[in-house]
């Protein structure tokens, strides 16, 4: 039985390597439609994790992954030796930045090298990382072509962008259209084909290189635009008016806006890291990409800007930012998520602690992370404190990072010092209140 009929009879076994928060919605995806699936990962904790059919994700269910477990249709490994067993081999590992701004390019160099010991024909192999415009043909393909068998022909190659929007309800991984370019048309016709028995709508493009860039775009259009409004923050508030104000003016217009928000920075996987990735690539071109670097260089630069802010404020209350306590709500980089990834919060930790706040005087209240998980760049050794009359009257300031709607405003307004709102949680005025 080849590949084809395998995927239409649902006797394809799936492989997905990353069980983060792509791989393992997606994983649970095409195991929920029938497919037997093999999740890999490298990281104990989650493996023994999902062997006891609990969840690490907070939008995917433990009773979710309990009952794939226990009808033996979703399995957890490190036994990377399995993935001969898979039909299809999807990779949604990291692609971060380097301390340069590039690419780093290592977890998917090294999974790929993983997947040529296993590599045989008939199989589909998808990357799903995102990542820049020829990833696929020049660093995926060559790599398991070495093993003499040949790419689009022996086996299959494509690439589909990870598309999630963490705390989404509504546009779960399932209702997402999925984007798929493969090397050549039989790779995106399987591809497609695989897909399209998990997920509501297909949508098939012209190559590996196109699939790549749709991410591209996507996302470098949300951090341009939300670099714009940003800027334009700093620039209303030296004016003496509230953008978010002029922002809710703006979308009366019924065609040619669409709004966007101004916060303490830019946070999630995506968007702080996918414009660099293009701008890279346009190097190898000789293409300076001025936007999007701009872009860039207004976003990184918006926790400063919060703490200058918050500076001022104290400043006008004749207290030293080094003395001050400050406590930062909202770990997560979006609300109503447990999501970290390059969350701003973590870098209004290091711009405090660069400005000489000790780190015994910062602290973070989120509902959804009662101990950060250690990340690449960050290690924050903190606990949640609870959000108290009490530990609220201790602090000389409050910052709101993170707008979760659980968050009870009128509690912290009451017993706040000194609230900097980065994200217009406070819609009435208050004299307690800085916009930031």
């Amino acid at each position: 039985m080849d590949i084809k009929q395998k995927i239409k009879k649902k006797k394809a076994i799936v492989g997905v390597i990353g069980l983060g928060y792509v791989g393992l919605p997606l994983a649970v995806e095409f195991a929920s439609s029938g497919f037997y699936t093999i999740g890999f990962d490298v990281d104990n904790r989650k493996i023994s994790e999902l062997k006891k059919g609990r969840s690490y994700i907070q939008y995917t269910p433990s009773s979710k992954v309990k009952d794939l477990t226990r009808i033996k249709r979703f399995e957890a490994t490190k036994d990377f030796s399995k993935l001969k067993n898979c039909d299809s081999i999807i990779i949604c590992v990291p692609t971060p930045l380097t301390q340069a701004k590039e690419p780093d390019m290592r977890f998917v160099v090294d999974t790929v090298k993983v997947i040529s010991k296993y590599l045989r024909r008939e199989q589909l192999v998808v990357l799903e990382s995102t990542t820049y415009p020829g990833t696929t043909d020049e660093i995926v393909k060559p790599i398991l072509e070495k093993t003499g068998l040949k790419a689009g022909k022996d086996f299959y190659l494509a690439f589909s962008p990870e598309r999630e929007d963490p705390g989404n309800k509504k546009w779960t991984t399932k209702k997402i259209p999925k984007v798929v370019g493969g090397i050549n048309k039989i790779s995106t016709e399987i591809a497609s084909l695989l897909y399209g028995k998990a997920v509501d709508s297909v949508v098939t493009v012209s190559s590996a290189k196109v699939a790549e860039a749709t991410k591209m775009l996507e996302n470098t259009f949300r951090a341009v635009n939300i670099a714009m409004v940003n800027e334009l923050k700093i620039l209303f508030d030296k004016m003496g008016f509230d953008i978010w104000e002029v922002i809710k003016a703006s979308k009366t217009k019924p065609f040619g806006f669409m709004p966007f928000y101004p916060g303490p920075g830019w946070g999630g996987h995506c968007i702080p890291i996918d414009p660099f990735y293009l701008s890279w690539k346009a190097k190898q071109y000789k293409l300076r990409t001025k936007f999007i670097e701009h872009a860039g260089e207004v976003n990184t630069e918006m926790p400063e800007y919060v703490i200058e802010k918050l500076q001022s404020a104290l400043r006008e209350k004749q207290i030293p930012l080094k003395k001050a306590k400050v406590l930062i709500l909202g770990m997560a980089y979006k609300k109503d998520t447990d999501d970290t990834r390059e969350s701003p919060s973590l870098e209004l930790i290091k711009v405090l602690e660069k400005k000489g706040v000790p780190l015994n005087q910062i602290d973070y209240n989120d509902p959804y992370i009662p101990c950060p998980p250690k990340m690449r760049r960050h290690q924050i050794k903190k606990k949640s404190v609870p959000l108290t009359v009490s530990n609220l009257k201790r602090f000389d300031a409050v910052i709101i990072s993170t707008d979760h709607t659980c968050y009870n405003y009128n509690l912290i307004i009451e017993n706040s010092k000194l609230i900097i709102d980065t994200r217009n949680s406070v819609k009435q005025k208050n004299k307690k209140v800085i916009k930031a």
